[in-house]
């Protein structure tokens, strides 16, 4: 009985390691499937072209995002004066 007992459950902490595996497998191999979940919740991902190395996909990431910061600025600071001007 206790040898019984012992090999439940050492198989179902084996099936519990085995799904927590698959899982993180699944998140960090499976990109378009995190693309898929950010956009249900409505964030935007940036599309990167496929072409080009490693280093030229960050630089192109982080001249978007340089140009997404100076756009959200200047939205902003235009906000404010349109604001101003009204008072």
């Amino acid at each position: 009985m206790k040898a019984l007992f012992g090999v439940v459950s050492l198989l179902v902490a084996l099936a519990i390691v085995g799904l927590l595996a698959v899982k993180q497998l699944k998140a960090v191999g499976k990109v378009g499937r995190a693309g898929a979940a950010s956009e249900a919740v409505g964030v935007a991902v940036p599309q990167m072209s496929g072409s080009g190395t490693v280093r030229e996909q960050a630089q192109q990431l982080q001249n978007k995002v340089a140009n997404d910061a100076v756009n959200a600025i200047n939205q902003g600071a235009a906000a404010r004066k349109e604001e101003s001007e009204k008072q």
